[in-house]
């Protein structure tokens, strides 16, 4: 094979979304579920807090099936949509506090040239209409962080990692570090740069959910306060996290859905979903729950 064949079945192939190293997650406890049903019955234990990092605008048509009947109907055409870039902080009373997602890193608001994007991927990503609101780093100088809970990786999820202290413990949906696609060819760089010094990304185990609510269960910390829900098809290995707060259960999305519209109107997310077809189930699956169990609170990937 010569030197243009070796590069262009390199392009085809594309790569991995981060070299980063991964190993198995020891936390969590596989349940099924109806243990997360009957955990969701109990008084909760934890805080949450939903920050919003930064105010951002993207195509519509990524957030949102505008092929969709439904979309069609109401006459959603392609444009920005604004939305909002979060991190969760979840303040559990003995395993300390942890994080869901990571909004974005002090350096995106003061000296981006110095944050762990690229040029490039700032240009592609549109970050002139992005507004740093919280940068993580200036949220840690205040707050102790005991681990990191990532929906998946995809770089508006994982840009406050740049902050994160070294020896924080990061987890993540299986496989979702192999993920191989023709555009990550252009961002794994930045990715690694935002990975760049923590340790191994542990991955959840999941079991199958017998019922098949969801694909997976697992209760994090074995006390049903914390629960990571397997929802691939946005990625590979994307991650709804149920939350059993002092006032409720609330469920995080993900990027399993973004907009509120979305949500409202039964519309699945569009083309910046990698597996069409396993988003709309998992979507599905999402909000069944939900509507069986009405006392959820939601909140979405981009948007409240």
């Amino acid at each position: 094979m010569n030197t243009k064949q070796l590069l262009l079945a390199v392009m085809l192939s594309g790569c991995a979304v981060t070299s980063h190293p991964t190993q198995k997650a020891t936390l969590g406890t596989a349940r099924s579920s109806a243990d997360l049903v009957a955990a969701m019955a109990q008084p909760g234990v934890v805080e949450l807090e939903s920050i919003n990092s930064a105010d951002w605008a993207v195509e519509r048509s990524g957030l949102i099936n505008l092929g969709n009947p439904i979309a069609k109907e109401a006459g959603l055409v392609d444009g920005d949509e604004k939305i909002q870039i979060y991190f969760h902080v979840i303040r559990h009373p003995t395993r300390g506090t942890f994080i869901v997602d990571t909004g974005v890193e002090d350096a995106l608001g003061t000296a981006p040239e110095k944050s762990a994007l690229s040029g490039l991927v700032r240009s592609a990503m549109h970050l002139e209409k992005l507004t740093v609101k919280q940068g993580l780093g200036d949220w840690l100088t205040r707050n102790k962080l005991d681990g990191v809970f990532l929906t998946h990786l995809h770089l508006d999820h994982i840009t406050g990692m740049a902050d994160v202290p070294k020896d924080t413990p990061v987890f993540t949906g299986p496989g979702e570090a192999k993920d191989s696609q023709f555009m990550y060819l252009f961002v794994r760089g930045s990715a690694d740069r935002a990975l760049e010094g923590k340790p191994a990304l542990s991955e959840w185990q999941f079991n199958p959910d017998a019922s098949g609510a969801f694909e997976g269960v697992l209760d994090l910390f074995g006390d049903g306060s914390v629960w990571a829900l397997f929802v691939p098809g946005h990625t590979p290995g994307s991650t709804a996290y149920l939350v059993n707060t002092t006032r409720g259960p609330v469920l995080l999305t993900g990027d399993a859905c973004h907009t509120r519209w979305g949500w409202d109107n039964h519309v699945e997310p569009g083309t910046f979903t990698g597996d069409g077809p396993r988003g709309v189930e998992s979507f599905k699956k999402l909000q069944s729950f939900v509507t069986s169990h009405p006392e959820i609170e939601v909140r979405l990937g981009h948007q409240r």
